[in-house]
């Protein structure tokens, strides 16, 4: 088994509560709605949103992949710190692991980083294209909830029950 980590920085106007709370706390239901061509819907299979909750991203006609699980390893709305891992991989993966933080920046901003680490099976290694394309998926889904949450500066702003109203 080969581990691989590999690190991404975003910038964003948005403050690390509101981009905490669109992109991890409400993700099941945001992310669908804003990119239905790609993700059909967000399922929590087992659990209630904490540590140990197993989320099933069921993807859309077309798309490589039919569905993948997630568990969510840890959340922490304090620190706006998440880590989950994906789970029950075919073919190249045991698991991936993911730590996400959003930091606020002077401006008013944030700033996210991103470590995933790659834990492959036997003696699987690498492409860079695939580790390039994953990268662009993932700042595609950060940069479509970024570009709702500037739309919608109401959104995720308060309460997060409120935000979908």
């Amino acid at each position: 088994m080969g581990v691989f980590t590999f690190t991404n920085e975003y910038m964003s106007t948005i403050p690390p509560a509101r981009l905490f709370k669109a992109l991890v706390l409400d993700s099941h239901t945001l992310i669908p709605k804003l990119m239905p061509q790609a993700i059909k819907s967000i399922d929590i299979i087992q659990g209630d949103g904490g540590a140990g909750t197993i989320k099933q991203i069921n993807f859309s006609e077309g798309n490589q992949l039919s569905r993948m699980k997630n568990r969510v390893d840890e959340p922490n709305e304090e620190t706006f710190t998440y880590k989950y891992t994906m789970i029950d991989l075919k073919d190249k993966f045991e698991s991936i692991a993911y730590e996400v933080k959003f930091e606020p920046t002077p401006e008013g901003g944030s700033k996210s980083n991103m470590m995933s680490t790659y834990y492959t099976k036997g003696d699987v290694t690498l492409k860079e294209e695939d580790i390039k394309a994953g990268k662009e998926r993932a700042l595609g889904m950060y940069k479509v909830a970024e570009a709702y949450l500037l739309q919608n500066p109401d959104a995720y702003a308060r309460d997060l029950k409120c935000s979908l109203e």
